[in-house]
């Protein structure tokens, strides 16, 4: 259990932080970098959730949340190899939670007509926040598959972040009356 007393230590006063082993990096290393991102998709998705009336839609987007503390955990522990040495089992994303989120993804998406267009971020004000949740998503991967080319990364970790942000996409169709209300894009019209 977590037990935070104190919010402030001053221990990252010098630039650098604590990763989960305990090993410090800078500030701006890409882990930190990487699980930094996520964490703000996960405050980018509170304001989204501000605009959910469904109560089934919420439990969803709160399985996600939860999801992406466990993702930052994930992140901010390096050196998989060493996690039998750990003192308590690190927690590591799995290929359930991946699994889901496609199982989430086809139920919402049999509802919708197959698209004809590419569709611009908007519509309701839940379907836009949930297009910018999409975009920190598509960021967050990339930093981790960037991370990945460097470091040991859980491939779990990165096949979420690459299904979560299709998530957000079908979800912000379905916000948006089911594809209905959709904005499409118009190649060319303001020549």
């Amino acid at each position: 259990m977590v037990v935070l007393s104190k919010i402030y230590t001053r221990t990252g006063d010098g630039g650098d932080t604590a990763l989960g082993d305990g090993s410090r990096r800078v500030k701006h290393d890409l882990r930190v970098t990487a699980y930094g991102t996520v964490d703000e998709l996960n405050s980018t998705l509170g304001l989204a959730r501000l605009y959910v009336e469904d109560d089934d839609f919420d439990e969803a987007l709160s399985r996600i949340q939860n999801d992406l503390f466990d993702l930052g955990a994930d992140l901010c522990r390096p050196d998989m190899e060493r996690d039998a040495e750990a003192d308590y089992p690190p927690l590591r994303m799995a290929d359930a939670q991946v699994e889901r989120l496609e199982t989430e993804i086809d139920a919402m998406n049999e509802a919708l007509e197959p698209l004809r267009s590419f569709i611009l971020p908007g519509g309701t004000p839940l379907a836009a926040h949930l297009h910018l949740c999409r975009t920190v998503a598509r960021r967050a991967e990339r930093l981790s598959v960037e991370l990945a080319g460097v470091e040991d990364v859980n491939a779990a970790a990165v096949k979420y972040l690459n299904r979560l942000s299709d998530w957000f996409f079908v979800a912000a169709r379905v916000a948006n009356d089911d594809g209905r209300d959709d904005v499409l894009w118009v190649p060319g019209a303001n020549r």
